[in-house]
């Protein structure tokens, strides 16, 4: 397992919080629900009339663990510790990962970064 760097410690101590709605399924993956419309208007005069106001992104196993521990009480780190611990080294490199997913999801708005 790669040792965290200096650089990398900002990353490292930031507390992911989920900021989108979410389903879990019976396999305990996740499937996050996006709305289609974000504009107010659009909101209330579109959204009654779809059958799917979402689209539905399902996630795998890991992206699942990971959107699961990402209640903005648990860092980075943290949560690529457990990863370790749970799915072993074929997951390597586990930071870089993490990192990489959690930027995704927060450059989407899907979770807020907290330190």
């Amino acid at each position: 397992m790669n040792k965290p760097n200096e650089t990398s410690r900002d990353l490292l101590s930031i507390k992911p919080k989920r900021n989108l709605e979410w389903e879990t399924k019976e396999d305990n993956t996740v499937v996050l629900l996006i709305p289609k419309f974000k504009h107010p208007l659009l909101v209330k005069w579109f959204v009654p009339m779809l059958a799917k106001p979402n689209i539905k992104l399902k996630l795998d196993e890991l992206g699942s663990f990971v959107w699961n521990k990402c209640d903005g009480q648990t860092s980075v780190e943290s949560i690529g510790k457990e990863m370790s611990a749970k799915f072993g080294q074929p997951l390597e490199p586990m930071y870089e990962r993490v990192g990489t997913f959690v930027a995704k999801l927060e450059r989407n708005k899907y979770l807020l970064l907290e330190s």
